[in-house]
């Protein structure tokens, strides 16, 4: 069956001599692995099309298993992403963090909407830490693990006048009458909570340009890796590569 999708390329992997098999995320069939031949030859006209982060039309046969690239054409290639160590840094992971929570065929034009506005975002110079957040509590929020952030998640009461305390075990905010029940909170600043509930609802379409604290970035980095790490739990090379970069100075 022939298939005509738009689609971003999320990773590329060499095949034989001189193939590549790229993983699209397409606006219509949900995570699909395309065979591009001769994509690895200096002068092939599908070089650019296996390229991360490329985002294009993509013409592909496919049966079962993977399918085969006919033809396409790039309609935004990133480059910028690619060239750039700290964007390209961010790009792999908002890419990789999409590949891990999405099953093969897994039909959602949710994620290509969300994944092409966040790479757009990046390319933009957009401050790279808060897309990524963004892009983060979108997946939270797919994935069925979106927090709890207007209410007690334990005794559900409003939160009142002391500062509340993120759980990501449970799953959202604790009043100061419950934060003893657990006792690796994290305690959020007003510009903090602000931007958490933020985030909550907000389309990474609708993203314009937020001007954020140090103190505060350091604080949504804290409780985002806390509600990923308990809730996904995946194991990504890039996020690793992020933090070996953020050693050796800031990103952004």
């Amino acid at each position: 069956m022939l298939y005509r999708v738009e689609g971003i390329v999320l990773r590329s992997i060499d095949y034989g001599e001189g193939n590549k098999i790229v993983t699209l995320l397409t606006n219509t069939s949900g995570k699909v692995g395309v065979l591009v031949r001769g994509a690895k030859k200096v002068k092939s006209r599908h070089a650019s099309l296996a390229q991360p982060f490329t985002y294009g039309e993509f013409i592909f046969f496919k049966a079962k298993g993977l399918g085969t690239l006919n033809s396409g054409e790039i309609m935004e290639s990133h480059h910028i992403l690619r060239e750039q160590l700290d964007l390209a840094a961010y790009a792999s992971y908002t890419a990789e963090l999409t590949d891990r929570s999405l099953q093969e065929d897994e039909p959602t034009g949710f994620h290509f909407e969300q994944l092409k506005a966040c790479l757009g975002a990046l390319q933009e110079g957009k401050d790279a830490q808060i897309v990524t957040h963004l892009y983060e509590m979108r997946i939270l929020d797919y994935s069925g693990y979106l927090p709890e952030l207007s209410v007690c998640v334990s005794c559900g009461s409003e939160l009142g006048q002391e500062p509340p305390r993120l759980s990501a075990q449970a799953g959202g905010l604790l009043c100061y009458r419950c934060a003893g029940r657990d006792s690796d909170t994290v305690k959020l600043s007003d510009g903090a909570l602000k931007l958490l509930r933020l985030f909550s609802r907000m389309d990474m379409r609708r993203l314009g340009t937020i001007a954020v604290k140090p103190e505060t970035k350091a604080e949504l980095k804290l409780c985002m890796r806390k509600l990923m790490d308990t809730h996904l739990g995946f194991q990504l090379k890039s996020r690793n590569f992020i933090d070996q970069l953020e050693r050796l100075g800031p990103l952004n």
